[in-house]
């Protein structure tokens, strides 16, 4: 899609790129619920899950110049293709390979896989700007179908039988991925890497992104876990597994009306309330009401997805569009890598309401700088 395109050709091919998306995502969000709660079942401990957790983000950062190009040089259609393999070959592993040496190759092929797909549901999305806000909302909605169903099946499965088995069935659902990608246009992929430096200092919406990235990807989800696990030992993989469904259940629900409301009112100032709103969640879930502060957060999350990518391409020349979609990208892959790392790290040391309340603090302060008017 380097040309010029029409509106339905932009609406199809995003539809297509988010069912992509949608049908490979679950093996990477459930391995989110199941591994810091069954690390031992893996052969894994909390430390060395925080780092498998981490791993698939980083990767995307060191080898995003990699999928770039082979983005740009075979475009959607076989990237994508390629990219369903690998993430159906990655989430087949978890249920078989011992140990961290292991698993960690999965979670590195996963990365470049996910990059892969995330770089055409974007693209594709913003392919045309009439619509690009409305096209990102269904994006969103159609890509969380998939994470909030297999969440819930994935802890009713793991209760029953264990956590390994659960990702044999994952891995056989990515494989139905394959006849939408070969939907996916063919040829050249969009320009996607500016002729600037790579890793020039972060703009005030890329520092966004990061501290979005670092506090509701890694910290919320990692700290869901581990608060859940002490609040409820016996049920603590149902009850996270429905807060974290309840995520992407607000983004089916809610994606198609934050993108209608974003084209009505400007995506770059109801993101700055989403935000805002987000880390009011992150001081109640650090107060102790943990389940009132989740659902917060994860009802907020529906409404935020969609809105970073349609401000960071009204804010980008043309010729830089999908380049700026790259980087934001980028900055939040560093945050939510570094995420699950400091959380694992800090949670067992330092009482939940300061932790949450300095998340807090980073993501109001991040929101006001890159968002206010």
């Amino acid at each position: 899609m380097t040309g010029t395109v029409t509106r339905a050709e932009a609406d199809r091919a995003s539809r297509h790129a988010s069912i992509v998306l949608g049908l490979t995502l679950p093996g990477d969000t459930v391995l989110y619920l199941l591994l810091p709660l069954h690390a031992a079942a893996f052969g894994v401990s909390l430390a060395e899950a925080g780092l498998l957790l981490a791993a698939n983000r980083l990767v995307r950062i060191a080898g995003y110049g990699w999928v770039a190009r082979f983005y740009e040089r075979s475009g959607p259609r076989q990237a994508c293709l390629c990219a369903v393999l690998g993430a159906a070959c990655a989430t087949a592993g978890y249920a078989v390979l011992p140990g961290v040496w292991w698993l960690l190759p999965a979670r590195l092929l996963w990365g470049l896989s996910f990059a892969a797909m995330n770089i055409a549901t974007q693209a594709l999305a913003t392919a045309e700007a009439t619509g690009a806000a409305r096209r990102s909302g269904t994006s969103r909605a159609i890509i969380a179908t998939g994470p909030m169903l297999g969440l819930l099946a994935g802890a009713v499965v793991a209760e029953l039988v264990g956590p390994r088995v659960v990702f044999l069935g994952l891995g056989l659902l990515s494989l139905g991925a394959l006849p939408f990608a070969w939907r996916l246009p063919a040829g050249e992929g969009a320009r996607l890497r500016s002729g600037g430096p790579r890793f020039a200092l972060p703009r005030p919406l890329d520092l966004w992104s990061f501290i979005q990235g670092l506090t509701l990807d890694g910290l919320f989800v990692l700290g869901l876990a581990f608060l859940a696990a002490a609040a409820l030992p016996q049920g603590a993989a149902l009850a996270a597994g429905a807060a974290l469904s309840a995520r992407y259940l607000a983004e089916v629900l809610l994606g198609p009306s934050a993108g209608r409301m974003a084209e009505r009112l400007g995506a770059a100032p109801l993101l700055l309330w989403v935000s805002l709103g987000s880390a009011a969640g992150l001081v109640v879930i650090g107060a102790g009401w943990l389940w009132v502060g989740s659902l917060l957060v994860v009802g907020l999350r529906g409404l935020l997805q969609p809105l970073p990518a349609p401000v960071a391409a009204a804010r980008a020349p043309a010729a830089e569009r999908v380049a700026a979609l790259a980087r934001l990208a980028t900055w939040r892959d560093i945050g939510a890598g570094l995420g699950p790392l400091v959380a694992g790290v800090l949670l067992p040391l330092v009482p939940a309401l300061w932790l949450y309340l300095g998340a807090a603090a980073l993501l109001v302060a991040a929101s006001l700088a890159a968002l206010r008017r």
